[in-house]
């Protein structure tokens, strides 16, 4: 398999299979984030899934994969660290503001600064076409949460932190979209380096949400949260996965943008799940988002 993958770098095929390992990226991606923000404090969530993770990664790191090379190691130190991180910001800001609202900040935000990244580091050029996909998309996602901003009733009293955690959360993506993207093309086996870096960033916040369930007045049932974590985990693994071999295969401005479909995916969820209110005009933001992606690709 990672022969295979390997093969396809720099081809039409390449291409085409990123594309659709980014599209699938964004979907799973939205449904991780509201998983994270749904029933259970967004924190204990968060600590369920890095469990399971470890778990899972660990034997599949120890025993199935390639070990990595020694220039790894403060690659995945580094690559960890950022998503630590980013993490915190992530729940930091579900904590304080709704999904709907939080969500198309990060994601909107991630993109741009992952695009310019990509352009300093691996050298990556957009068409004109593509920058106009690229404010297109952009217009949908930043209006997409103005207009939360400007409507939604719930908690409007700490809308402004979340804004702004959301809005570093969103550099956080850049950033680790970026670094990730250079690791995982470090590295002589891509599985290879998925599997050590979810067992390393596994190990990260268990501790941290055990402290927080043990001080909670009323501490939720460990089974419920258990049984999420690993659903959480299992569509991380798919999600963060996806979007990792995407940017080893195809570009990676590409990647990041297309992964920002998930905001579209988001409002649905928050619609439909989460029973948060959507109206004709987020509908026709998201449609915005939808658009600006398809200029990317055709641009492309």
């Amino acid at each position: 398999m990672s022969d295979w993958l390997i093969s396809l770098e720099g081809t039409d095929a390449g291409h085409r299979l990123a594309l659709w390992l980014a599209l699938m990226a964004a979907f799973l991606h939205a449904v991780f984030g509201a998983l994270q923000k749904g029933r259970h404090d967004p924190w204990l969530t968060r600590g369920a899934v890095d469990i399971w993770l470890f778990l899972i990664a660990t034997p599949i790191a120890l025993f199935v994969v390639p070990m990595p090379g020694p220039h790894m190691w403060p690659i995945f130190a580094t690559a960890v660290a950022i998503h630590v991180a980013y993490k915190c910001f992530q729940a930091q800001a579900y904590t304080k503001g709704a999904y709907t609202v939080v969500y198309p900040v990060v994601r909107g935000t991630g993109p741009l600064f992952a695009v310019i990244g990509a352009y300093l580091i691996f050298s990556e050029t957009f068409t004109a076409m593509q920058w106009l996909g690229v404010g297109v998309l952009l217009c949908g996602i930043f209006g997409l949460a103005i207009y939360n901003l400007l409507y939604l009733s719930i908690a409007r009293d700490t809308l402004p932190i979340a804004l702004f955690l959301a809005f570093v959360t969103g550099l956080l993506v850049a950033l680790y979209t970026t670094y990730d993207a250079y690791g995982i093309r470090a590295a002589a086996d891509p599985f290879s380096f998925l599997a050590w870096f979810f067992m390393f960033e596994g190990m990260t916040l268990p501790g941290v949400a055990y402290i927080r369930w043990r001080r909670m007045a009323a501490p939720p049932a460990p089974g419920p949260l258990m049984v999420r974590g690993l659903i959480g985990a299992i569509v991380a693994f798919m999600s963060f996965g996806s979007i990792l071999l995407a940017t080893r295969v195809g570009n990676v401005g590409e990647a990041a943008v297309l992964r920002e479909t998930s905001t579209v995916f988001a409002a649905l969820i928050g619609w439909l799940v989460l029973k948060e209110t959507v109206g004709p005009r987020r509908i026709l933001l998201m449609a915005l988002i939808a658009i600006g992606a398809v200029l990317v690709e055709i641009g492309g």
